[in-house]
C-alpha cells in the first residue's frame, strides 16, 4: 500500500465530556487522493479539505482531469467485459463489508464528523445506517432472478417459452453531496454493485475523504479494483463524467439547477436525481403538541438543518398555535451549538461560512418583510443559531426555496384544506408530516398531499432506508431505497425459446418413443 498522502496534524485535544483524543488523528491517511484504472492516484494532491468548525486542513485530494475520467472508464468498461464477477461474490463482497465497517465505525464517525458539518453522534448514527444499507444490498440479490413469461395467452407467443432476469445497465455515475458523505454514497454504490455494474464514484469536493475512506474498505472486502473508480474534482471533470458515452446511468443527488445541468448535457442517458425539498409538516386541531413540537426541533435542526427531509415550514390549527410555538421556541433555544466533536453539542456549524451568511440574508430578508424571530437569528462564522420564525410572508425565500438551514417557519391555519394547499404549494414535493389522532384525516390529508412519502405522527424528517426514496415535481427524478434502486440500475432481459409447430414436437415425442421401445 501507498504511504499517506493526507498527513494531518495529531493535535491532543479533547472532545468535551468524553474526554476522547483528537479525532482529526483518526481520520482516513488515505493511500491516494483518486482512485482509478486500479490503482490510487498521488499526483496533483491539490484540493485541500478542511474542517468547516475551524478551517483546519485535514488532508489533499486529487485535482483531476477529464482525460482521468476517460481513463477510468475506459478502465471499468473493459473490466466488465473481459472479468465476470459473479452474483455469489458480489453478495459476499457486500456482506464482508459490513463486517469491515463495523470494525471501522469510529474511525468513520471521525472523518465524517472532521470534513462535515455533523456532530460526533449524528456521525455515528450515519455509520451505523451505511451498515443498514449495505446489507440491505446484498440482500437484493433476490431482486435480479425475474420471472416466466406468460407466452401462452398471447397469440405471438403459441409454441414458445421464455424468462426474464436483471441486467446490469453497465457502468454507473455516482454523483454524491456534502450533508450524507457515507450512506448516501452506500445508497448508489451498494444497489449498482450487486447489480453487477460498475461505478465511477464523484464525492462532493467539500467531504472527499468519507467517499475515498468507503471505496477504500470495498475494495479491502472483495469488490474488484477493475468496477470501481473514484475522482473528486478538476479541470472538466463533471462534465467529463456526465457526457462520457461510456456511462450509462448518472445517480444524482443535488440541486435542480444542477440536475438540469446534468440532463441537458448528457443526453439519451438514464437520470436518477434525488433533488431536495421544501418540507411541510401539519399540525391538527387533537394533535399532542407536545410530541409534534418535540419531532419539529428533531426534524428542523439536525445537521444545522442541511439535511433534504428537514422540516422547513409548520402549519398549526390556531386552536394549538400559541402552544406548540411556545414549546418549539423553548425547545430550540435549549439546543447548543458548538464543536461537532463535543458530545453536549446538538448543532454544528453549516459545511461553510458562505452557506451561513446565506441564510442569514434569507432569515433578514423575511424579518425585513414583516416575520418575527423568536429563537436565534444570529451568526457567528459557520454558525448560525437554530431559529423559529413567524409572520412569515408566503413570497419570502425562507418558504419559498430550500434553506438548506437551521431556520423553521411557524404558520397558523383555520380550515384543513388551506393547511394542504399552502403545504402543496412549492416547486417540490419530497416529504410531508401530519400530526392528528383522527386516522381518517390523517389518510385524507395523506391522499391530498402531492409528495413522495407522508409520515403520520412524525414529521418529514424519516427515512427508511428500504423504503422507495425520492418525490414529485422538483424533488426529483425515479427512486432510491436499495431494492428501488437495484431495479433502476438493472434491466429486464428476455430469454425466448421456439418450441416449433405442435405437430412437430409431437413427432419429436413419437421418436424418442419408438427409439425407447
Amino acid at each position: 500500500m501507498l504511504p499517506s498522502i493526507n498527513a494531518l496534524d495529531a493535535r491532543p485535544e479533547t472532545t468535551g465530556s468524553t474526554g476522547t483524543t483528537d479525532a482529526r488523528a483518526d481520520v482516513a491517511r488515505l493511500p491516494g487522493g483518486a482512485f482509478l484504472e486500479g490503482r490510487w492516484q498521488t499526483a496533483d494532491l491539490t484540493l485541500e479539505v478542511r474542517d468547516p468548525e475551524d478551517g483546519f486542513l485535514l488532508g489533499q485530494v486529487c485535482s483531476s482531469t477529464a482525460a482521468d475520467v476517460r481513463r477510468a472508464i475506459a478502465h471499468i468498461h473493459r473490466h466488465l467485459h473481459r472479468e465476470d464477477w459473479p452474483l455469489r461474490a458480489r453478495r459476499q463482497a457486500l456482506e464482508k463489508a459490513v463486517l469491515l465497517l463495523a470494525e471501522q465505525a469510529e474511525r468513520f464517525a471521525n472523518i465524517i464528523a472532521s470534513e462535515s458539518s455533523k456532530t460526533i453522534t449524528e456521525a455515528e448514527r450515519e455509520v451505523r445506517r451505511c451498515g443498514e444499507t449495505l446489507r440491505l444490498s446484498a440482500a437484493a440479490a433476490g431482486e435480479l432472478a425475474g420471472e416466466t413469461l406468460g407466452f401462452e395467452d398471447s397469440m405471438a407467443g403459441a409454441g414458445k417459452i421464455g424468462w426474464y432476469s436483471r441486467k446490469p445497465v453497465g457502468i454507473v455515475a455516482a454523483i454524491t453531496p456534502f450533508n450524507d458523505p457515507l450512506n448516501l454514497v452506500a445508497h448508489k454504490l451498494g444497489p449498482a454493485l450487486i447489480g453487477g455494474n460498475g461505478v465511477l464514484l464523484k464525492p462532493s469536493t467539500r467531504t472527499p475523504l468519507t467517499g475515498l475512506a468507503f471505496v477504500q474498505l470495498l475494495l479491502e472486502a472483495g469488490v474488484p479494483a477493475g468496477r470501481i473508480a473514484a475522482i473528486v474534482t478538476g479541470p472538466g471533470v463533471s462534465e467529463a463524467v456526465v457526457t462520457d458515452p461510456g456511462v450509462d446511468l448518472i445517480s444524482f443527488t443535488g440541486g435542480p439547477a444542477t440536475a438540469e445541468r446534468i440532463a441537458a448535457a448528457a443526453g439519451a442517458k438514464k437520470i436518477l436525481s434525488e433533488l431536495g425539498g421544501n418540507n411541510a409538516t401539519i399540525i391538527c386541531a387533537d394533535a399532542d403538541a407536545q410530541a409534534a413540537a418535540k419531532a419539529v426541533v428533531a426534524g428542523a435542526f439536525g445537521v444545522a438543518g442541511q439535511n433534504c427531509l428537514s422540516v422547513q415550514r409548520v402549519y398549526v390549527h390556531t386552536s394549538l398555535f400559541d402552544q406548540v410555538l411556545g414549546l418549539v421556541t423553548t425547545g430550540t433555544r435549549v439546543l447548543r451549538t458548538g464543536p461537532k466533536l463535543n458530545r453536549a453539542t446538538d448543532v454544528g456549524p453549516l459545511i461553510s461560512e458562505a452557506e451561513a451568511r446565506r441564510v442569514e440574508e434569507w432569515v433578514n430578508e423575511a424579518t425585513a418583510a414583516g416575520a418575527t424571530i423568536h429563537a436565534g437569528g444570529t451568526r457567528r462564522g459557520a454558525y448560525y443559531e437554530p431559529t423559529v420564525l413567524t409572520d412569515v410572508p408566503s413570497d419570502a425565500r425562507v418558504i419559498r426555496d430550500e434553506v438548506f438551514g437551521p431556520v423553521v417557519s411557524i404558520l397558523p391555519f383555520i380550515e384543513v384544506r388551506d393547511a394542504v394547499f399552502a403545504a402543496n404549494n412549492t416547486e417540490f414535493g419530497l416529504q410531508a408530516g401530519v400530526f392528528t389522532q383522527s386516522i381518517d384525516l390523517a389518510l385524507a390529508i395523506a391522499e391530498k398531499l402531492h409528495v413522495g412519502a407522508v409520515v403520520i405522527n412524525e414529521t418529514s424528517d424519516v427515512r427508511i432506508d428500504s423504503m422507495p426514496f425520492g418525490g414529485f415535481k422538483k424533488s426529483g427524478v425515479g427512486r432510491e431505497g436499495v431494492s428501488h434502486a437495484v431495479r433502476e440500475m438493472t434491466e429486464p432481459k428476455n430469454t425466448i425459446i421456439n418450441l416449433g409447430e405442435p405437430q412437430a414436437r409431437w413427432q419429436v415425442l413419437g421418436g424418442l418413443t419408438e427409439r425407447t421401445a
